[in-house]
């Protein structure tokens, strides 16, 4: 581990995986409305949001795929590492109540590059509502006190 807490790309293995699972608030959804500007009134609207296929408010997908950045950031490969990228698909939506699990799991590691791969999964009662592919730098233990 780095000094941060975070896994070097030297400890990581195939199959590692971390999750975190967050319940999504009234209140997640308006802030993040507000940080993020998406107010589409599919997520701040019921009666709106009653017209569309969703039959209700639903949660911003963005919200739900920061909790993959959550795991990521805190917990595998955690703090030092940095995002490179983030490829997904949404698959279901997420409602105002509905507790997310994100789930991250070392798929590939390329030691010379720094880099690992990792599949992502967001989850809502054992549904995947969020399925992808996130790509981070990571710290070496070579230069264990360098920045990332």
């Amino acid at each position: 581990m780095n000094s941060l807490g975070g896994y070097n790309i030297e400890d990581l293995q195939p199959g590692m995986s971390a999750s975190l699972a967050k319940t999504v608030t009234e209140a997640d959804v308006v802030l993040f409305a507000g940080i993020s500007m998406d107010a589409n009134p599919v997520h701040l609207n019921e009666e709106w949001a009653k017209t569309t296929q969703f039959g209700g408010r639903i949660a911003q997908g963005m919200l739900s795929a920061s909790f993959i950045s959550a795991v990521l950031a805190n917990k595998l490969p955690g703090p030092g590492a940095v995002y490179m990228s983030q490829a997904m698909r949404f698959r279901a939506p997420v409602r105002i109540g509905d507790t997310v699990t994100a789930t991250v799991t070392v798929r590939e590691i390329l030691i010379d590059k720094r880099r690992c791969i990792l599949d992502a999964v967001c989850s809502v009662s054992g549904e995947e509502v969020i399925t992808g592919e996130s790509v981070m730098y990571c710290t070496t233990q070579k230069a264990e006190g360098v920045s990332a």
